[in-house]
């Protein structure tokens, strides 16, 4: 369908013009109602009836006119029509236009999931009285504002890449193309407007538009694109392996009930009054009932809500791959998860490769023919079992529950250093000194190193770790041969032979960093020094210090505490009366019988069949070993957690599922968000959800949530809360 030269006056017409192009990306005209006296205008009531009634008339018409050019256009061709020389339609986005000159035009037509579509317009008209076919088409083209939507008919010229003839399934389905062709030019013959882009958006190369234009960061981000198109490919993949390995995918129910698991939850009020739903935090507890239904095998991509202080790699929804496994042991769950991990590795490398942008940001595109030998395996992953590290050791080594083991320098604990020194380091009587010696691939001089470190310390660290630090503020000595003690000084002649014992390779620019610690067991997720190295290592590769890793290093970290003191308001625990709520959840088995003496005589001792898969510093998810028997878990429940009869009964509908001869079991929970920001090379999940939530937990698109009526609680038997008056 070509347009008419009507049709094309009518394009500028039909814009939106009640916004104008600004600093901001949107920014509303202000209309100024001009004053008018009564005796300007001195219209009768039926003068001003029959002119409403034809402006009205005319916008009807505009808007018939309006529709009916947009409403009916041209089917999109299947993948099997686009041969050379056949006339084919495409639907997309027309995203560039270059003019040669009048009588030549190129544009780009932006598709999802298909190839770069390039279109080629030439008219030479001999009369303009008598246009030849295609002219309307050309000018049309020329016209119409870009990154509107276009129903595009012409003919292929040409097709890169290595198309595919194997038979397909989806060869006549409308809108697809053929596999493996990477890029198409079309001759155009008609173009069809399906809306119009309008003129205040406006559109620049590395454009950020506000979070309430998310569809718009979403159509104009590359990177954001490709992560967006790649996290469905890792869900199929990871589906397909649990499939082969005979899992059942079982959907459990949204609406659940609260039950102390660790977070807190979210309720759903109804008109019953008295009741609400709560939305899962997880389905753990419906899982677990499955063992004992018989299911040998379970999973599901699950939604699970936790209202959660956020972060860059948490959000109050999010998406979890979740699977349990009868008749099973960790090390069973443990064998299986680092199956379909590999699985999935072999086949992101088979598939896609990662490029990087103008702003160095690396992220997922298919494959090209042409780039086939330039990154052979881009996700590299050995088919040797993931290392394993204890609790204990991974906070010894590296001060924290999740390591980063591309980081080139681990921790040093308990270094023994003069009294003289400690106490200037620490207000702790008997302190624990823990180090690592931090040595830049880049030295290109103390100065600059003095100053990284000082802008580190002042500016990155937070002031929990730095000026609040309860431990004491980290020392900081700069290895500097041209001072007294190499720049050592501080720790006298003593703690000079012990670091030079400790780390004999010392060189000008390194950096030997040094955290106090209370001289007590560890607990929690990570040390002040651990949380430093971490931070310190992402700081030295922006700073050119380091170079980046493109490596992706699984590994297991087990034998947590079953137990954990509660010491954080932000965690409610499982209300029980013991001081401590259980490190996973409450339906963790102990370790080995020894912990389960423990129980008894030091709960906080005990060790739980509990494990974490961390990727490159990220905790990918988390499973354990369940309590399989009534008796055990109801003992946990009263005697050792200390809940109240009312909190067990909360239990009632799973210690009856464990009590029906429920076999061993065991399970794990990967979170897919996490999962897919790690692999596409981003830090934040926001940048694999497509309507992410902000840190205040609020959709900026849609602006929700939203204020709720006194009416609207009433319904489900609910009031606001009074205000409390100053003083009471």
């Amino acid at each position: 369908m070509a347009l008419s030269r009507a049709s094309m006056r009518r394009l500028s017409s039909l814009r939106p013009s009640n916004f104008r192009a600004g600093t901001s990306y949107m920014q509303p005209r202000v209309i100024q109602q001009q004053r008018v006296s009564w005796s300007q205008h001195r219209f009768t009531h039926n003068e001003g009836l029959a002119a409403a009634d034809s402006k009205k008339s005319d916008i009807t018409q505009q808007l018939r006119e309006e529709w009916s050019s947009y409403n009916h256009f041209p089917e999109a061709s299947s993948a099997s029509q686009f041969v050379d020389g056949q006339t084919v339609t495409v639907h997309g986005f027309l995203s560039q236009r270059r003019i040669s000159s009048k009588k030549l035009i190129f544009a780009n037509i932006q598709v999802d999931n298909g190839p770069s579509i390039q279109i080629v317009s030439h008219s030479e008209p001999s009369d303009e009285s008598n246009p030849p076919p295609g002219h309307e088409a050309h000018l049309a083209l020329r016209a119409l504002p870009l990154h509107s939507p276009v129903a595009v008919t012409g003919t292929v010229v040409s097709q890169k890449g290595s198309q595919d003839s194997s038979p397909t399934t989806n060869k006549n389905v409308p809108g697809t193309f053929p596999k493996g062709v990477t890029h198409l030019e079309i001759s155009l013959q008609q173009i069809q407007p399906l809306n119009v882009f309008p003129k205040d958006i406006i559109v620049s190369k590395g454009v950020q538009f506000p979070p309430s234009a998310r569809h718009l960061q979403i159509r104009f981000d590359e990177a954001l694109q490709a992560r967006l198109r790649v996290r469905p490919k890792i869900g199929h993949e990871l589906r397909k392996s649990l499939i082969d390995l005979n899992f059942t995918e079982v959907e459990t129910p949204i609406l659940f009930k609260s039950t102390p698991e660790g977070a807190r939850e979210f309720l759903v009020p109804t008109r019953r009054a008295g009741l609400a739903y709560a939305l899962p935090q997880s389905p753990q507890q419906y899982k677990q009932i499955l063992m004992s239904s018989g299911i040998r095998g379970y999973y599901q991509f699950a939604r699970c809500f936790r209202d959660e202080d956020l972060r860059a790699d948490r959000q109050p929804e999010f998406t979890q791959l979740d699977l349990e496994m009868s008749f099973a042991t960790g090390q069973d769950v443990m064998r299986t998860v680092e199956s379909i991990m590999k699985d999935l590795m072999k086949s992101l490398n088979a598939q896609f490769e990662l490029v990087q942008s103008d702003t160095n940001e690396r992220y997922p595109v298919p494959k090209r023919p042409s780039s086939e030998d330039k990154q052979q395996n881009p996700w590299p992953v050995s088919d040797a079992p993931f290392p394993r590290l204890t609790y204990e050791e991974a906070m010894s080594r590296f001060g924290v529950d999740k390591p980063d083991t591309r980081i080139p320098f681990g921790i040093t604990p308990n270094i023994p250093l003069p009294a003289s020194f400690t106490s200037m380091i620490s207000p702790l009587p008997s302190p624990t000194i823990d180090s690592f010696l931090f040595s830049p691939t880049n030295k290109s001089s103390i100065h600059n190193i003095t100053k990284f470190t000082h802008t580190f310390l002042s500016s990155t660290l937070p002031p929990s770790l730095f000026t609040s630090n309860p431990h004491g503020q980290p020392a900081a000595l700069i290895i500097d041969t041209s001072k007294p003690q190499m720049g050592l000084s501080p720790l006298g002649f003593p703690g000079l032979d012990t670091i030079l014992t400790l780390y004999p390779s010392l060189s000008n620019g390194d950096v030997l960093f040094l955290q106090a610690r209370p001289s007590t067991p560890f607990s929690g997720g990570s040390t002040p020094l651990g949380q430093i190295r971490s931070l310190l290592y992402h700081s030295a590769i922006s700073a050119s210090l380091l170079p980046p890793s493109p490596t992706f290093n699984f590994l297991w970290v087990t034998n947590f505490p079953m137990f954990t003191p509660n010491d954080s308001e932000s965690d409610p625990g499982q209300g029980g009366q013991s001081g401590f709520s259980a490190t996973h959840h409450p339906f963790t088995a102990p370790l080995t019988n020894s912990d389960v003496d423990l129980l008894v005589s030091n709960p906080l001792a005990a060790r739980a069949d509990h494990y974490d898969l961390v990727l490159n510093g990220v905790e990918l998810g988390g499973g354990s070993r369940r309590i399989h028997t009534a008796k055990m878990q109801e003992y946990v429940f009263r005697e050792i957690l200390q809940m109240t009869d009312k909190g067990v009964k909360q239990f009632s509908h799973l210690l009856e599922a464990l009590r029906a001869g429920c076999p061993p079991h065991a399970g794990f929970a990967l979170g897919f968000d996490r999962l897919c920001a790690v692999l596409t090379g981003t830090d934040s999940v926001r940048d694999v959800i497509a309507f992410p939530k902000s840190m205040k937990g609020e959709d900026l698109t849609v602006k929700s949530p939203g204020k709720i009526t006194s009416e609207e609680l009433g319904t489900y038997h609910l009031a606001f809360k009074p205000k409390e008056k100053k003083g009471e």
